[in-house]
């Protein structure tokens, strides 16, 4: 298996998501190699509809960033895996993970059988 090909795609990803998660957070300063989102600030609107709006929306924000989150440290693992040569094997049964199973997702941990 072309392990590289997988890790460049796993590295490209990773950029992505940090990308897309520096939009609406923040690496967080007191956990190294945490993130946390970027809080709005509420309180200061005069209309109970607009206290609403952004009561809502960082609601959504933060959803959003933990669906984030959670891809990156995903994307982080698989990564971890191909340094330690563990990459591209199931995690329940220990057989090889399908090269087309790994092509759809290159962070998968396990194999079709056990999806």
């Amino acid at each position: 298996m072309n392990t590289e090909r997988f890790k460049q795609r796993l590295e490209g990803e990773k950029t992505n998501l940090e990308s897309e998660m520096g939009d609406i957070g923040r690496k967080n300063p007191a956990v190294p190699g945490d993130w946390e989102p970027i809080q709005s600030e509420t309180g200061a609107e005069a209309d109970l509809v607009d206290q609403a709006d952004v009561v809502v929306n960082r609601d959504t924000t933060s959803a959003i960033f933990a669906d984030l989150e959670t891809r990156y440290d995903t994307v982080l693992a698989a990564l971890a895996r191909i340094e330690k040569g563990t990459y591209g094997v199931c995690d329940v049964c220990g057989a090889a993970i399908e090269e087309a199973r790994l092509e759809a997702d290159p962070a998968a941990t396990t194999c079709i059988k056990h999806l």
